[in-house]
């Protein structure tokens, strides 16, 4: 499975190559290819019979890690890349740098820690170390700059899929089975950089782009898992692909939103609404480039996302696929 590869891969905010790597040779054949000076990854299919243009958006970075300091010890310091909890933190394992060297998250054992300290509910990042066993500095375990990754290896048991960067490899993974199809208009795919810092790949992307419509897909939080009290989640896990209607980032064009539900309908597709307004996407920067760009999210509900690993079902992966295509073929009928 294509998205096992790219949820195994390394890709922090800033240090996306190893992903566009994977995905420039799975598209090689079929898309001209083209990278900016930001790092996205613009995967184009022109058509000669239409002038619309449609830009179907997926971020490759995930959250992760960045090494700032090494002490004397070998004891490696870091900062967090991206929205992680420093409750998930503790004891996972890690790869650092491009040697994936591997790693433990640690901190001062309980029994060496003042009742002030372990008195804590939560201990930050801050007072955590990744410990890789070495006694001293050593650049070829780890250096200042190097990212590093959750060490969770993909897998997968019956219809559910678990793994790390769901958010946003299951975009990507889609984008990249779409462009392998054809349409009657030009569709550019655009593989975008640092979503976690704050939407900045897709701002230049979509400038360049200039696209009519754009489409953004994406892993977003499934919040059906047990509460202290009824309340409706965000998105629920097996209900099929969720549509944004507005987040923090963007209100979603209309006309776009209408036609992925009436395309759920016509086709059969189970789909869904993202019931919460928080957190944003690429979209949020896209729909606002040259003099606006209707714009649209449309995501996978994931489980434990910004965490050392994720769950999903391949039924909502599917679907969101299927939902994505049908949609895309009926692009015509906005330009009438």
């Amino acid at each position: 499975m294509f998205l096992e590869k790219l949820s195994n891969a390394s890709g922090v905010s800033g240090n996306e190559k190893e992903v566009r790597q994977i995905i420039k040779d799975e598209l090689s054949s079929c898309v001209d290819l083209s990278t900016d000076s930001m790092g996205n990854l613009f995967a184009l299919k022109k058509s000669e019979s239409s002038g619309l243009k449609v830009m179907v958006a997926a971020h490759l970075d995930e959250v992760g890690l960045f090494v700032d300091y090494i002490e004397n010890s070998g004891v490696v310091r870091f900062k967090k890349v991206g929205g992680i909890d420093d409750r998930v933190l503790l004891s996972k394992r890690v790869c650092i740098g491009e040697n994936k060297t591997p790693g433990i998250i640690g901190v001062k054992p309980i029994h060496l820690q003042s009742s002030n300290e372990r008195g804590q509910k939560v201990i930050g990042s801050d007072d955590m170390y990744i410990d890789t066993g070495a006694t001293a500095k050593d650049d070829k375990i780890a250096k200042i700059g190097d990212t590093a990754i959750f060490a969770t290896k993909f897998s997968q048991s019956g219809d559910i899929l678990i793994g790390k960067a769901f958010d946003d490899r299951a975009g990507c993974a889609i984008l990249t089975d779409l462009l392998k199809k054809d349409y009657p208009f030009t569709i550019c795919g655009a593989f975008t950089v640092q979503e976690e810092l704050g939407l900045r790949g897709a701002r230049i992307a979509a400038y360049s782009a200039n696209p009519d419509f754009a489409f953004v897909l994406e892993g977003t939080t499934a919040g059906d898992t047990p509460t202290k009290r009824d309340v409706s989640p965000s998105t629920n896990m097996g209900a099929g692909p969720a549509i944004t209607i507005m987040d923090r980032s963007i209100i979603s064009d209309r006309r776009l939103v209408d036609l992925l539900v009436d395309t759920a309908k016509k086709e059969n597709i189970p789909y869904q609404f993202k019931r919460t307004i928080t957190g944003g996407t690429d979209a949020g920067a896209i729909h606002l480039a040259r003099g606006g760009i209707p714009s649209v999210t449309v995501a996978v509900p994931v489980r434990y996302i910004h965490s050392p690993v994720g769950m999903m079902k391949l039924a909502d992966y599917q679907n969101t696929l299927e939902l994505m295509y049908k949609s895309l073929c009926r692009m015509m009928e906005l330009k009438k």
